[in-house]
């Protein structure tokens, strides 16, 4: 007897379907969903018991992913060299956040912090899909962050809708994390 509940054959599907994913990244993996759907990035946060109002990363194949969530005319042209020269890579930057940028991503910031990956799983992921995927942790917040598929199944078990196994980018730190506008940095 087959199961009425369809699983996902892949993660694609499982991001059109509103469901959450873990995935590779740089150096951990991560928990991810579609940015636009709020139901989503709720149950991701559920998933990982974070508050909204700390707001989330999103993690993309390039720069134009981003652009409908950054309000890119507010990033000093002083500092785009540092940016740019920096991406595609494990840097983090916290950029003004696009007018329309939904509050369930930026939290209680009007900035979002945003990354052009170098991995290529997740640049295959944001290519296919589209669009960038919210990028945090995969961990319970302020419990240690899994490091392998194993570890991701035994933490979240059928919580999380679909799991990417594939390596992780080999970085021995999670990304940098640096302010845009004033290269202050977050996380080191």
């Amino acid at each position: 007897m087959s199961d009425p509940v369809a699983q996902p054959a892949n993660a694609i599907d499982a991001l059109q379907q509103g469901g959450v994913i873990v995935y590779p990244t740089e150096a951990v993996f991560g928990l991810g969903c579609d940015p636009d759907n709020q139901a989503a990035v709720e149950k991701l946060l559920a998933i990982k018991q974070r508050p909204v109002e700390k707001g989330l990363i999103l993690i993309a194949d390039n720069y134009g992913q981003l652009l409908k969530y950054v309000d890119d005319a507010k990033i000093p042209m002083d500092k785009r060299a540092d940016i740019f020269s920096q991406w595609p890579g494990a840097i983090t930057w916290v950029m003004p956040a696009a007018k329309e940028t939904p509050k369930w991503l930026t939290g209680q910031f009007d900035t979002i912090a945003v990354r052009v990956t170098d991995h290529p799983t997740v640049k295959a992921l944001c290519q296919q899909f589209g669009k960038p995927l919210v990028s945090t942790s995969a961990n319970l917040t302020g419990q240690e962050t899994v490091m392998t598929i194993a570890q991701a199944k035994s933490e979240f078990a059928d919580t999380v809708d679909f799991y990417v196994d594939e390596p992780l980018g080999g970085n021995s730190q999670p990304s940098v994390i640096k302010d845009a506008a004033t290269g202050k940095v977050f996380r080191g």
